[in-house]
């Protein structure tokens, strides 16, 4: 059996929070991006912009 902290890790591409790999998502974990369901939902943060050219 393994433990949670051998477990992958990835971050999360939203928020960038950490978070492990879970059974359900064994088969696709390459493509897994995000956390939750909420952070796939939200919006996409823009890039910051620079306070230099106005």
């Amino acid at each position: 059996m393994r433990r949670k902290a051998d477990l992958p890790r990835k971050q999360c591409a939203h928020c960038e929070r950490p978070f492990t790999w879970r059974k359900k998502w064994a088969r696709v974990w390459d493509d897994v991006k995000y956390c939750s369901q909420r952070c796939r939902r939200a919006p996409r943060l823009a890039a910051p912009q620079k306070d230099g050219a106005t």
